[in-house]
């Protein structure tokens, strides 16, 4: 798989990666989680101790999280298999710009948790484009062969155009003949926070007050393109690409 370049003198997340300061990093921030330390906290006192950079800083706060709650959240994590004749709810941006990124070669992490997460920041800023297409195929491709009872999409409304996105996504599942909706609202949040059924997102605060959760972009990535851009802590071996 190839990179695009970044500017000169610009390092890649994958050069932040190889950095022993950052590995340091997360042992200490894990150790603070572990025995009960604040998050925030906790973030800006290592991330001041060795002088981290805000990509540096991301990284750790989207892949390393206390012992407790990665059990805790690996228990919420069902196979994908286990969604056939369950309401499945997507949460749209969330699960498709972390397929785009594995399509586009960027780097991702598989967190202390077991999900994987894209570390670009970019959710805000969205903008559909042919990988968006292909990542929404691949989408739908898995709910054709593993059959839930019905798929809803969910897509925050304040996000630019969101709203013709929805529509497509209408539009594609009645193509596709498959039971759902896509929907575009202010706060996705309000209907994933205790959704019923099996819930595709890789968002903390979603996971931790759900019961079944599957990790989407993890499994598609995998079989698709075994994606060697997703980054993994391993121990002293510190965070490598997995390959």
């Amino acid at each position: 798989m190839t990179y695009m370049n970044p500017p000169k003198g610009k390092s890649t997340p994958f050069d932040i990666a190889k950095s022993e300061e950052l590995q340091k990093a997360a042992h200490d921030f894990r150790y603070l989680l572990n025995r009960g330390y604040p998050r925030k906290p906790s973030m800006e006192l290592v991330g001041n101790r060795y002088q981290l950079t805000f990509d540096q800083r991301h990284l750790l706060h989207r892949g390393v999280f206390s012992d407790a709650d990665s059990e805790s959240r690996r228990k919420r994590k069902i196979p994908i298999g286990r969604i056939r004749n369950k309401d499945l709810v997507i949460d749209g941006y969330n699960v498709i710009i972390t397929i785009e990124a594995g399509l586009s070669g960027n780097p991702l992490i598989l967190g202390d948790d077991g999900f994987v997460r894209d570390i670009s920041g970019l959710s805000g800023n969205f903008k559909k484009t042919e990988r968006t297409e292909k990542a929404l195929q691949w989408i739908l491709d898995i709910v054709k062969r593993m059959k839930p009872r019905q798929t809803l999409f969910l897509f925050d409304a304040p996000i630019s155009m969101s709203g013709k996105l929805a529509q497509e996504v209408r539009d594609l599942l009645k193509k596709e003949n498959l039971p759902g909706d896509a929907r575009a609202v202010k706060v996705p949040e309000k209907i994933l926070i205790g959704f019923l059924g099996v819930i595709a997102t890789s968002d903390t605060a979603i996971i931790d007050q759900s019961q079944q959760v599957i990790d989407l972009p993890g499994y598609i990535l995998n079989k698709r393109i075994h994606s060697e851009s997703i980054l993994r802590w391993r121990g002293k071996r510190g965070l490598i690409a997995r390959g």
